[in-house]
């Protein structure tokens, strides 16, 4: 024990970062374990919509929407989500496939949503990004 203080002590910075990365690690495992949100690739995402009506969320910004989008999706941007939410209550006991360009702010959207009581929401993995890559069909006018 004598040597781990000792340890400590001549490497302090090394101790400090050790705490940290073992502190996010955690936090991420936990973060997966109790997430309430189901998260889907591209293909299993296609099939769910296949077997259960699914509305689509794009939380892309508008621009992006623009650009490209999946068929039929809604769009309503991360940063309004909150504030448009009437948009979305009919949907609230429903299937809510949740995307956007790469997968990152639709996993925000999801954990906000649930906190909302959307309890049926699916984050799609990897965004429209995957589901460019997978070939799957996209629309380049505003839905």
């Amino acid at each position: 024990m004598e040597r781990v203080i000792e340890f400590i002590g001549n490497h302090w910075m090394l101790f400090i970062a050790f705490v940290v990365v073992l502190y996010l690690v955690i936090q991420e495992l936990l973060d997966n374990v109790f997430k309430r949100f189901q998260s889907l690739t591209p293909i299993a995402a296609v099939m769910h919509m296949n077997d259960i009506e699914t509305t689509i969320l794009d939380v892309s910004q508008t621009a992006d929407h623009k650009k490209e989008h999946i068929e039929n999706a809604m769009n309503i941007p991360l940063a309004k989500l909150e504030t448009n939410l009437g948009q979305l209550e009919p949907f609230k006991e429903k299937s809510l496939l949740v995307f956007c360009q790469t997968g990152a702010q639709s996993a925000q959207a999801c954990k906000k949503l649930h906190k909302l009581g959307f309890h049926q929401v699916i984050n799609l993995i990897g965004g429209l990004k995957a589901w460019d890559e997978q070939k799957l069909p996209t629309s380049k006018t505003k839905s």
